[in-house]
């Protein structure tokens, strides 16, 4: 659906079965977004989560994916796709990236993919190397240079620059940034936000994904949003920028209108780029703004 609405890149967060396969998933564990607490009652980890790790995927073929539930089983997002349809199934990477391959060879559009492993320490730990999977298996599908259509992404800096210096990848690398009380790596978001820290990360990486409350200030003394300095700092280091996510049904505060915040985002910052649950709705938008 997002190839139809025109996206450039799809992003697909991928983890690893039981039997070492791709499969996109944003989470680790199935719970929040498939039936797995009904068709595999009992497999659950003690922490309550049912990891995709732990089932092959014969078995992940057997769960049917719902709009993501709220711990209460209520939908994290009441406007979209009804939570009780579950017709949808989880795909391996290597169908999806078929799927986009031949919707590109159909249409004669060049959609890429933007991918991050998910939590690959984690995986590690685990005595998995979601890693080389995930190079090996693009590599095999023709992705394995920068003009090749497809970026990896990453919290953590640690496995970035193992995949280049190791791994020797030319795909072009991205620093996702959080913040280090997400827990998301041992990765100091802080430090990485900072001159040093992004001359450091240019040493390995080709570019940064922070989240929309890092490259946009809301109140301070206008009571208005405001750019701060990280977009900028940036591309002083020849880093482009991708922030993520823009939500219509999940703005920033003090941005209540889609389109406004499109304007203020493309009008402000100089942003290269930016994820969307809504590609429509950008689209629509660059359109509109190209013919003024």
């Amino acid at each position: 659906m997002a190839h139809a609405m025109g996206a450039d890149f799809i992003e697909q967060d991928v983890v690893l079965t039981r039997d070492n396969v791709l499969v996109v998933l944003h989470d680790l564990y199935l719970d929040a977004v498939t039936d797995v607490v009904k068709r595999f009652p009992g497999r659950k980890r003690d922490d309550d989560h049912y990891y995709a790790i732990d089932f092959s995927l014969d078995e992940i073929r057997t769960l049917r994916v719902n709009e993501r539930r709220k711990s209460g089983g209520l939908a994290e997002f009441p406007g979209r796709f009804p939570v009780g349809s579950n017709i949808f199934r989880i795909p391996t990477l290597e169908e999806e990236i078929a799927l986009i391959q031949g919707m590109n060879r159909s249409t004669g559009q060049n959609v890429g993919l933007y991918i991050e492993p998910k939590s690959p320490v984690w995986h590690e730990r685990q005595g998995r190397d979601i890693l080389v999977e995930l190079i090996a298996t693009l590599s095999r599908h023709g992705y394995a240079s920068k003009r090749d259509r497809a970026f990896v992404q990453s919290f953590d800096a640690e496995t970035l620059k193992r995949a280049r210096a190791e791994l020797k990848t030319e795909l072009p690398l991205v620093q996702l940034m959080g913040e280090n009380s997400w827990g998301e790596s041992d990765t100091d978001f802080d430090y990485l936000r900072t001159a040093a820290g992004l001359r450091d990360v240019r040493s390995y990486a080709d570019g940064i994904g922070p989240w929309l409350l890092q490259i946009v200030d809301i109140g301070g003394e206008t009571g208005k949003p405001r750019v701060n300095s990280l977009i900028e700092q940036a591309h002083r280091n020849r880093l482009f920028v991708h922030a993520y996510t823009l939500r219509a049904d999940q703005l920033p505060e003090k941005l209540n209108d889609f389109d406004e915040a499109l304007a203020f985002l493309t009008g402000k910052t100089a942003l290269d780029g930016v994820f969307t649950d809504f590609p429509d709705k950008v689209t629509q938008f660059l359109a509109r703004s190209a013919s003024l």
